[in-house]
């Protein structure tokens, strides 16, 4: 059952004059794939192009009609699906003017007002309860009630900003937000969509992951149902990823990523070491962030807009007030620090640790580490240390045939091995030594 009122969008094209794109459109794909692949059946071009048969039907005998294509042999047992289809000298001399356009060759594309009009229909409105997000969070070990501060932003769906010191869990946090957020209904979305003539792919096979579902004969085939996105990027992030990306060589276009977000969560992690500088970044979202609108150019000079309908989550290690100024972080509703556990937060982590990898805990050498190693020497504490040290201790037992264990002289090599800051204390000393 379709809800939120897509009947409309996705209902099914019926023939040639209820296609909601230019006929020529499909031509060109019909006849680019007849020309790169040789023969095909019927079946296989309904397959490719991903349009009723009926309709791929009428697409072949027209252009069986004009000589494009010509009928090779039957194959028995799938009636007109099974006919052997290939390109004449016709169809190539045609093939060639199309390939001069795009070298697009898939689905055929959609409006892009069907695709915007889909977006806002299905925008996630039904709120996440308390308990789903204390069960997304379950996993770490974070402060009490630490979920309200998490859930609100999460309902609200737009934009949220995690900030504080390293290694204390915030990208963990967010990759927990974003596969609770992907772990909602799923939507329905084309490969591609159609606007000025231009055909702008959306699909990515790194980012959408495709619900199994029974063929509905009211659907659209061009339609399919995937998993709301979860788009992760770090420093690799650039400018150009935030636009239309147009390929001169194939002559269509790729969606940006916050496009290929939309209905789902969009995280830029570690925040401020990009590639490009912050206020550029911060230049560039400004505004969607306050109409929820993204504005686009072709290379025509047409502009057209689309729904900016994501959770947008913010992660950085930087100060924030000297990342960004007032003005954007106004337009980011929530704002939440995650800082150094406390020690008994510490103590939990250390003990969960110790049971994940599988080495016995001790309290005594777990103490002789707190006081070693952060109460003398005035170490943060941060959250990720457990689990490091832990894992060289496991390295250290493997390596010397010994049964996993903790001792204070275990924790001793790992943390020298772990700190870069002793080794120079270490280094120091020895130099200072060997002036004597």
């Amino acid at each position: 059952m379709l809800s939120n009122g897509l009947e409309a969008i996705l209902t099914p094209p019926t023939n040639l004059d209820t296609l909601d794109v230019p006929q020529s459109l499909v031509d060109d794909i019909i006849l680019r794939y007849f020309f790169s692949y040789g023969k095909s059946t019927g079946n296989a071009i309904e397959k490719l192009i991903r349009l009723p048969f009926r309709v791929v039907d009428e697409f072949l005998a027209r252009l069986q009609q004009e000589h494009l294509v010509e009928v090779r042999h039957g194959t028995g047992g799938l009636g007109r699906r099974g006919y052997m289809y290939a390109i004449t000298d016709e169809g190539k001399n045609r093939a060639r003017d199309a390939f001069e356009r795009s070298q697009y060759i898939g689905p055929t594309p959609v409006p892009l007002e069907k695709y915007n009009e889909s977006i806002l229909k299905q925008t996630r409105k039904e709120p996440i309860s308390p308990l789903r997000v204390q069960q997304a969070l379950s996993h770490l070990i974070l402060p009490e009630n630490f979920d309200r501060r998490i859930g609100p932003a999460v309902n609200a769906g737009t934009s949220l900003f995690l900030y504080g010191p390293p290694g204390n869990g915030k990208t963990t946090i967010a990759q927990s937000i974003g596969m609770l957020v992907a772990g909602s209904d799923p939507i329905w979305m084309p490969h591609a969509v159609t606007v000025g003539g231009q055909i702008i792919q959306l699909f990515d096979k790194l980012i959408h992951r495709e619900v199994p579902s029974e063929p509905n004969p009211n659907i659209d085939p061009r339609w399919r149902l995937y998993r709301r996105p979860f788009v992760i990027v770090g420093g690799e992030l650039t400018l150009d990823s935030l636009d239309l990306r147009y390929d001169p060589v194939a002559k269509f276009y790729e969606a940006p990523l916050q496009m290929k977000a939309n209905c789902g969560m969009f995280l830029i992690d570690d925040f401020g070491r990009q590639q490009v500088s912050p206020t550029q970044l911060l230049n560039r979202w400004i505004v969607p962030l306050e109409t929820e609108i993204d504005l686009f150019r072709l290379q025509t000079g047409q502009t057209f807009e689309v729904p900016f309908k994501q959770l947008i989550v913010f992660s950085t290690n930087l100060d924030p007030e000297q990342l960004v100024d007032d003005a954007f972080l106004r337009r980011i509703q929530m704002k939440v620090g995650v800082f150094s556990p406390d020690e008994k937060m510490f103590f939990r982590i250390f003990v969960d640790m110790c049971d994940a990898l599988g080495v016995p805990f001790d309290k005594q050498s777990f103490i002789y580490f707190l006081q070693e190693w952060y109460r003398k020497t005035g170490r943060p504490l941060q959250a990720v240390h457990p689990r490091d040290i832990l894992k060289i201790v496991v390295s250290l037992c493997e390596y010397s045939g010994e049964p996993y264990h903790l001792t204070p002289a275990l924790i001793d090599e790992a943390c020298r091995s772990y700190f870069v800051d002793s080794d120079r204390a270490t280094i120091s000393k020895n130099r200072t030594t060997a002036r004597m």
